[in-house]
């Protein structure tokens, strides 16, 4: 990559049709900055060498381009790297610590982190959160590995690093994760006014509501056209010894109600499984959230981050429009992203 990035970026807006402001220039800017100490070596920066910060963490609101601009510059970067839904990682990691539980004293942490050396320079991580109390306990000794050996990282998060896993149980034990991130990465906030996924022409026109006998009508119309002339079978995944049937199966278009997938004990590790066969979703019967629902609420999150980071479309009938969708008070914020990417998975043009 040459040096300027702000010029790449700009002929990329424009060949997109999208438009450009100041404040995505100065996060440019910030990342021609970071590209050049970690990656644009020359005599100059020898002497600066572990000096700097291995690390940018892209902050800011839902719909303001984050994952555009971090995409681009992905994109651009010729070393070995990884994008990486940060479920799936820690998926990785987990699976990593059992496959490897015999081999003595040798940290397991050192290990994985070897490993993933060889495999990437750089990890970008999009719309980083922390929910879970384990991932929590080991985020520290696991990101200061990764940063000694040198592995860059990029992340987007519509959370400040401080706010990170807030009001998480023991959260004493997760300040030295963020201790970590603040001292290692560049932080900063990407603000834009209006959300360019509402605001590109959205038709939301693959949103159906409220649910009633009018919206099964027209969701049974678009599923007939999009699943005509595909041979129906009952697809049944194997998720490390859990079934997961799913009875409306054509060729990759699939059909499920919220409640099969988001009232069972599902996970991240079953959704990014049915992603795998998915070209197309489409998830009937999504209700109104509330503290009663919130478990199904933070399922229905996670489902959605890991179809969104698919580029998996999708078509839905809920209970409310997607403006006046309800959620739970512990849920507010992350909820914030979901209903985003819902005006955009449900709108994108797609081919089957």
């Amino acid at each position: 990559m040459s040096k300027n990035l702000e010029e790449k970026f700009r002929s990329f807006c424009n060949s997109k049709n999208l438009e450009i402001n100041q404040n995505q220039i100065t996060t440019i800017k910030l990342l021609q900055d970071f590209y050049n100490k970690n990656f644009h070596f020359s005599i100059f920066n020898i002497f600066k060498k572990g000096n700097h910060k291995k690390g940018f963490y892209l902050q800011g609101g839902v719909g303001v381009g984050k994952t555009m601009i971090l995409d681009f510059f992905y994109d651009l970067i010729s070393k070995k790297k990884l994008r990486l839904h940060f479920n799936e990682f820690m998926l990785n990691f987990h699976d990593f610590v059992h496959e490897n539980k015999n081999k003595g004293d040798e940290n397991i942490i050192n290990l994985f982190v070897k490993d993933l050396k060889s495999k990437a320079l750089l990890i970008y991580f999009d719309e980083f959160q922390v929910t879970n109390i384990v991932d929590a306990m080991i985020l520290g000794k696991l990101f200061d590995k990764i940063f000694s050996e040198n592995i860059k990282i990029i992340v987007t998060s519509n959370i400040k690093i401080s706010d990170l896993y807030k009001d998480g149980l023991q959260r004493d034990q997760f300040k030295p994760f963020i201790e970590i991130m603040k001292n290692k990465t560049v932080e900063h906030e990407l603000i834009i006014e209006d959300d360019y996924r509402k605001s590109k022409e959205n038709q939301n026109n693959r949103y159906f509501f409220p649910l009633n006998q009018e919206s099964n009508f027209k969701m049974n119309k678009f599923f007939r056209i999009i699943s005509k002339d595909k041979k129906k079978i009952n697809r049944s995944i194997n998720i490390k010894g859990r079934e997961f049937l799913i009875k409306e199966f054509y060729e990759g278009v699939v059909r499920l109600t919220f409640d099969e997938l988001c009232d069972k004990n599902l996970g991240a590790e079953d959704y990014l499984e049915i992603a795998k066969v998915s070209k197309f979703m489409v998830i009937d019967k999504i209700p109104k959230f509330d503290d009663i629902n919130s478990n199904q609420q933070q399922r229905f999150i996670t489902l959605i981050d890991i179809v969104y980071d698919k580029k998996i479309p999708i078509a839905v009938t809920a209970e409310q429009n997607l403006d006046e969708m309800t959620s739970s008070k512990s849920l507010k914020e992350p909820f914030n992203r979901t209903i985003s990417r819902l005006y955009e998975l449900t709108s994108s043009n797609f081919n089957l």
